[in-house]
């Protein structure tokens, strides 16, 4: 069919020249690739809570946005166990972290506003911005100076409406840590919305894994974001603050609007995983076990060190030969991928081993000492 699309067929070839063709793979080896930190994806917690949820009429299909039939009980009590987890006075489910984004930046910030965003913010924060009517810079990653400057900078030039800052909990193909109390100082003293995407920190960071920015997060100008596919385990997305925030949503969001509602099942999953998170802070102890475990290895094997959480980027630059090691370490057994641009800047390409629940220490161990023989390789 490459004749019937041939401009397609040409960029598919300069991508696959490039070594940035992409395809999707089985599942296959240790788990050094997904988001599923705390092992919850397949555990026993959550098939029970499947089977219960069944048992007792949850619905599988929600048969309709929320604003006609779709809107189901379950729907309703997870935003209410969510708001009390997570210490806001609200929350809102929606079917994933991308469109969640997306409602956010497209509907809340409105003309005249600014939305002043970390460098490296999420893509779905960039596809939000641009269907929304408020002027957008960005300042450099983590950098709080930088966003101060941009601040004094839009209001010197006769910028008037609100600031909505934007920026990660933990950046998902840095592994480093927003300044989440800096920015909050900043944006308390510039009257400006704190928007903090929690989402690969959820779970992990914090206390029962509220993230980040749980000690601040009931404060009326702070919105989070907790996506629910990664450190949860299921799939979908709680926005979390004001109740005039979320009730804007409802009435304005687009995605939220002429979306069919998530699935009633995958609510009662998620309840099931909050509530897990809340009575077994174990999941979380034994997840910064091997983080640790990980960053310890890491230096004593392959002399890197720096990283901050449960995500080790190791930057080799070159798509072709990221590729290369990342299928060398496949063929081992070690489910690690490369990620190249446009996920990142160029000349950045990167494993992107995330450290996950199914992990043991000696498999751990076992993965540093082959991407060593890997890095000597390309010496």
């Amino acid at each position: 069919m490459t004749e019937a699309f041939p401009r397609h067929a040409t960029a598919l070839e300069t991508l696959q020249k490039r070594g940035r063709f992409r395809q999707l793979m089985p599942r296959a080896g240790h788990d050094f690739a997904s988001n599923d930190y705390l092992g919850l994806a397949a555990s026993d917690v959550l098939k029970q809570a499947a089977a219960d949820a069944l048992a007792r009429g949850v619905a599988v299909g929600a048969g309709g946005s929320r604003l006609l039939r779709g809107n189901d009980v379950e729907h309703g009590l997870l935003e209410q166990e969510a708001a009390a987890f997570f210490g806001t006075e609200a929350a809102l489910f929606m079917g994933g972290g991308f469109n969640a984004n997306q409602a956010i930046f497209s509907t809340l910030p409105q003309q005249g506003d600014l939305v002043l965003y970390d460098a490296l913010i999420h893509a779905s924060t960039h596809d939000g911005m641009r269907l929304g009517r408020a002027e957008a810079r960005r300042f450099a990653h983590n950098d709080v100076q930088d966003a101060t400057a941009q601040i004094a900078d839009w209001r010197a030039s006769g910028g008037e409406g609100r600031i909505w800052i934007a920026i990660e909990a933990v950046y998902s193909m840095e592994g480093t840590l927003g300044p989440v109390a800096e920015m909050a100082v900043l944006a308390e003293a510039t009257g400006a919305v704190l928007v903090v995407d929690e989402a690969h920190a959820t779970g992990v960071f914090g206390d029962l894994g509220r993230g980040l920015a749980h000690d601040i997060a009931h404060r009326p100008q702070v919105l989070t974001l907790h996506t629910c596919g990664k450190g949860l385990g299921v799939s979908g997305a709680l926005i979390c603050g004001a109740q005039i925030l979320i009730d804007t949503l409802i009435n304005r969001a687009r995605g939220f609007i002429f979306a069919t509602a998530p699935s009633p099942l995958n609510a009662a999953l998620v309840r099931a995983a909050l509530q897990d998170l809340a009575q077994s802070p174990k999941r979380q102890h034994q997840a910064w076990d091997k983080i640790n475990h990980a960053h310890a290895e890491a230096a004593r094997l392959c002399g890197l060190k720096g990283f901050q959480s449960q995500i080790l980027p190791v930057i080799l630059g070159e798509d072709q030969c990221t590729m290369q090691v990342a299928q060398a370490l496949q063929g081992q057994g070690f489910d690690i991928r490369g990620i190249r641009p446009p996920t990142v800047p160029r000349g950045t390409s990167r494993l992107r081993i995330s450290l996950t629940g199914s992990l043991t220490m000696r498999v751990i161990t076992a993965m540093f000492e082959a991407l060593v023989g890997e890095l000597e390789a390309l010496k």
